[in-house]
């Protein structure tokens, strides 16, 4: 468990506030420490596992490729049988799907991409460096190296190796790895069941005539499609009152049919924020508070034994804090291995001398300069303004209290590299 709450209700300058807050890496560290696997596993068909997560370690059953093969249309030949000429009769055609004969000594075989080695063959010559004579034999116009073109039995996979391990995400290279084992059916864990909880009497869901003083529910669809992206199966609970008692229940009845339950707003200490006394009543709340800017009234605890997510509730603050610090705890829970995030330095195309006391998680787009990368603004930095999302490129990290020197290297993530 986490060692404290952090606390935010104290007032103090804010740079006394950040030293009360947790450092991002730390609060990283707290989720993954404390992720559990939250579901269970069930076996479905290699078709429908794409971004699913396997459930056991698997070991290859079958040596890829299983023979000697050809990595090209051309001949194959022993090189020792080469006449001074380059001149050899052709004694046999093999397609793939075909097992040869023997190969007769001195001669070639007209062979195919895929093909099998014949037994005595040990190189392969492309079409385009042979000469085809009238009487059928071939010429070769260069002289050819030992071994050239033959891809070798084991190449890609030895029977008995380790083939994937529990926790793999599985992709289109993955999922090629299974079928070249003819693995039909894969043993995954199950969908996470994500109740996603938004609070804020003056939200309106989309599609709905907007009142004075409303505003649309941006958070619990752009979280929606976030999960979802990850393979979760998403609950939007709907609009609950700012009032503790109509809070407290959504969260109660959310628990008990869902895996985790993310919220977004309510985590502040104003009259109005009622999900921390609510997560508090029903069970316990470990992490409040990271040091980030956006997103430092970010919260992680659970209601009962279900694990429990708040984020802010501005549009932008909401999505920089589940990408930084909510996703990766998320995959844990559905099975997935730790998968620490390698930044790349960049460029800053822009300067600053105002410095924060948080770490800033700045999103830009990234440019070319004279062939060499650097990373612009892609608008305004409120956290409020989720429209810059979707021209940016990702995030550059500032360190807390530096400010920002044109030119200078800082840490960039791509976001697509976050959901892998």
């Amino acid at each position: 468990m986490v060692d404290c709450i952090c606390d935010l209700e104290r007032p103090s300058h804010s740079g006394h506030q950040a030293k009360s807050l947790m450092p991002v890496e730390r609060a990283q560290r707290a989720l993954s420490d404390m992720a559990r696997i939250v579901v269970g596993q069930e076996q479905i068909p290699l078709t429908h596992c794409q971004g699913r997560i396997l459930a056991r370690d698997l070991y290859a059953e079958a040596t890829v490729p299983p023979h000697d093969n050809s990595a090209m249309d051309g001949y194959g030949l022993r090189l020792q049988d080469l006449p001074a000429d380059r001149i050899l009769p052709i004694a046999q055609r093999v397609p793939a799907g075909v097992f040869p004969v023997r190969q007769e000594k001195g001669t070639a075989v007209r062979i195919f991409t895929g093909a099998p080695i014949p037994a005595g063959i040990d190189t392969v010559i492309p079409q385009e460096q042979v000469n085809l004579l009238a009487d059928g034999r071939i010429e070769l116009q260069v002289a050819p190296k030992l071994g050239q073109n033959i891809r070798r039995a084991g190449e890609d996979i030895q029977a008995g190796s380790a083939l994937l391990a529990a926790g793999t995400r599985l992709q289109s290279a993955e999922i090629g790895l299974l079928a070249s084992q003819g693995i039909s059916d894969v043993n995954v864990f199950a969908a996470l069941r994500v109740a996603v909880v938004t609070t804020g009497d003056e939200l309106v869901s989309p599609g709905q005539r907007l009142g004075p003083g409303q505003i649309y529910d941006i958070n619990s669809f752009s979280l929606r499609a976030a999960l979802e992206r990850l393979g979760c199966q998403v609950t939007q609970t709907g609009l609950v009152a700012d009032t503790f008692e109509a809070t407290r229940a959504a969260l109660a009845s959310a628990a008990e049919s869902h895996d985790l339950v993310i919220t977004t707003g309510g985590v502040s200490v104003g009259d109005e924020d009622h999900v921390r006394p609510s997560v508090q009543a029903l069970g316990n709340l470990h992490l409040w508070g990271v040091a980030m800017k956006p997103g430092k009234p970010f919260a992680f605890g659970h209601i009962g034994q279900t694990p429990f997510l708040g984020l802010p509730g501005n549009p932008m603050a909401a999505l920089v804090t589940f990408e930084v610090l909510a996703l990766d705890f998320i995959r844990q829970l559905m099975g997935a291995r730790p998968r620490p995030v390698l930044p790349v330095p960049v460029a800053a195309g822009f300067a600053r001398a105002r410095s924060n006391p948080r770490q800033e998680y700045l999103r830009v787009v990234l440019n070319s300069d004279c062939g060499a990368l650097k990373a612009d603004l892609a608008g305004s930095q409120s956290s409020g303004v989720l429209s810059v999302a979707s021209r940016a490129d990702g995030y550059l990290i500032v360190p807390p209290n530096n400010s920002i020197t044109e030119g200078s290297h800082y840490a960039f993530v791509h976001r697509d590299q976050l959901y892998y």
